[in-house]
């Protein structure tokens, strides 16, 4: 199994779109992708047609003590999904209580599954640090941090790297991380420079591939859909099917 943390240091960069349309992108080279919300805002199950008001998820399961294999949902496009659920403020306590006190919580609830070895997880964190963020650098083979084409995504870099360094160095299974810049307008000069201030202060955990900035992929998730099933030839597709490629030939991730 190879899980990929996808995270951010601020919040509205994009990061459960990017995931879910990363995964049905993965899902097109044979196997079927695995993805996991951790994020309590509970959103990435919308991209895969869960009805807004079923509060099924994880974190429900764990605080009645369930199997996450009754709460993994099949969708049409190849993609299996975690949701995290709907759940009051006393359940979220006892739920994040629970992740507290087990260092390998996420590590442990994964192998439950019972996924096949070749299997790809994708992970959707909260944005900045937290105790999810922990369980899951404390799991993944690869990270992927996405970034806004502006300067506060900039200055958040040295918080993030600081983040991955503490919880992965001394991780033999950790096998690299990199950086992805997402809603690029080109037409603007502040995106324009932060790309290239991005590249060359990054260098090689710059992914050359950006996903730039589309209608489209508000009308995919108005439609419950993967951006690449409801509009084949624009440009956020295209921008995905490059990512895809970007990752498969450096992390390898689809066997």
């Amino acid at each position: 199994m190879k899980v990929v943390a996808v995270i951010s240091p601020k919040g509205g960069v994009g990061k459960t779109t990017v995931t879910a349309n990363l995964a049905a992108s993965l899902a097109r080279l044979g196997p079927r992708i695995s993805i996991l919300d951790l994020d309590p805002q509970n959103a990435l199950r919308l991209h895969f047609g869960m009805a807004h008001d079923d509060a099924s998820g994880i974190a429900q399961q764990d605080t009645m003590s369930g199997s996450w294999k009754d709460v993994l949902f099949e969708s049409a496009y190849g993609v299996d999904f975690l949701p995290y659920g709907s759940v009051d403020e006393a359940q979220r306590a006892v739920f994040e209580q629970e992740i507290k006190s087990n260092p390998k919580w996420l590590s442990q609830h994964l192998a439950s599954l019972g996924l096949p070895e070749n299997s790809v997880v994708l992970i959707d964190t909260p944005p900045g640090p937290s105790i999810y963020l922990q369980q899951v650098l404390h799991a993944a083979n690869y990270a992927l941090v996405v970034l806004k084409p502006d300067a506060a995504s900039y200055s958040t870099i040295p918080s993030i790297e600081s983040l991955i360094d503490y919880y992965c160095a001394d991780r033999k299974e950790f096998l690299g991380y990199c950086y992805l810049l997402n809603q690029m307008d080109a037409a603007k000069q502040l995106s324009r420079d932060v790309f290239g201030m991005l590249r060359s202060s990054l260098g090689k955990r710059f992914i050359p591939v950006t996903i730039h900035k589309d209608e489209a992929v508000s009308e995919a998730l108005a439609c419950q859909t993967p951006v690449s099933y409801y509009s084949q030839h624009c440009s956020a597709t295209h921008d995905m099917q490059e990512l895809t490629a970007w990752l498969q030939t450096n992390f390898r991730l689809v066997e």
